[in-house]
């Protein structure tokens, strides 16, 4: 498989997500979902509304979120609603809460050595397209959070989150094995790719870089100074350039969150995202500044 190309610029401007999805030349057509995370309640380090409002209303797309599967703010269609609402999001954006209403679409994972399907919001079946907009940080249990996390847990119906966390058993979502946990992640990220047939444009964003993800009502403050953004039309090669930008940095609070990434074997999800054929870890980084 040839080099994939990864955009990156270190102006982390609005104007520069513009710049930088119109560098990767893929239209999105039809209707597009814009994947965003809404961030938790209490949440202090989640990238805001106003911050995305540019790309969204340039792609013109409709902001999608799931359920949680866990308790907080986010885990009733009724609560997480209202969450958009104080957050800002249905302030300037429509927004569909994919499972807000069952049954959810079940995606099969022919070669998925976990999970065999995949539980997501059944209103993705009316999008053509989408844009996964990542805020690239760590994570307490998956060691960090980019574009294949957003793939896979970030579309996973509420239901769906528990099923992948528990490696295809539910009731096991905070004691399955961790590594079966993360190719489960794996194997949904490829459900979702295989739905779009590809057609899909991935953004991370590489500033508050806490340890923890934005899902944590209390998160630790960032620990690293912001590096800037990244797009690419392939989730393993921009989530991998993200990690090399971390390890290569000269910044020392790096250490912190690599301590958090290794601590979970974060970066195994790449290596089982490898074995599923839907992307390559081989990379060109294209700055565009």
């Amino acid at each position: 498989m040839e080099k994939a190309k990864v955009y990156f610029t270190k102006n982390l401007s609005s104007e520069s997500l513009i710049k930088i999805y119109d560098a990767v030349r893929k239209t999105l057509t039809g209707k597009i979902a814009i994947k965003v995370h809404s961030g938790e309640d209490g949440n202090q380090n989640f990238l805001h509304p106003e911050y995305f409002k540019d790309i969204i209303e340039y792609v013109n797309g409709t902001v999608v979120e799931c359920n949680t599967a866990y308790d907080g703010a986010r885990n009733t269609t009724e609560k997480h609603k209202e969450l958009m609402k104080k957050h800002g999001w249905s302030k300037y954006f429509d927004v569909d809460i994919m499972d807000a209403e069952g049954p959810d679409l079940e995606i099969a994972i022919p070669n998925g050595k976990i999970i065999k399907k995949d539980y997501v919001g059944k209103n993705i079946q009316n999008y053509n397209s989408m844009l996964i907009l990542s805020h690239f940080k760590g994570h307490p249990m998956g060691g960090y959070g980019g574009a294949l996390k957003q793939l896979s847990i970030g579309c996973a119906s509420s239901f769906g989150k528990a099923y992948i966390h528990g490696a295809g058993d539910p009731k096991k979502f905070w004691d399955s094995d961790h590594d079966e946990f993360i190719e489960s992640m794996a194997e949904a990220a490829s459900a979702v790719v295989n739905h779009f047939k590809g057609n899909i444009v991935y953004i991370n964003v590489m500033a508050n870089m806490s340890v923890d993800c934005d899902c944590c009502a209390v998160a630790e403050d960032p620990c690293m100074k912001d590096i800037g953004i990244l797009a690419s039309t392939d989730p393993i090669a921009i989530d991998r350039a993200c990690l090399d930008l971390v390890y290569n940095s000269n910044d020392p609070g790096k250490d912190h969150l690599i301590e958090r990434i290794e601590s979970r074997n974060g970066a195994h999800i790449i290596e089982h995202a490898l074995t599923l054929g839907f992307g390559t870890d081989k990379y060109e980084l294209i700055n565009i500044d």
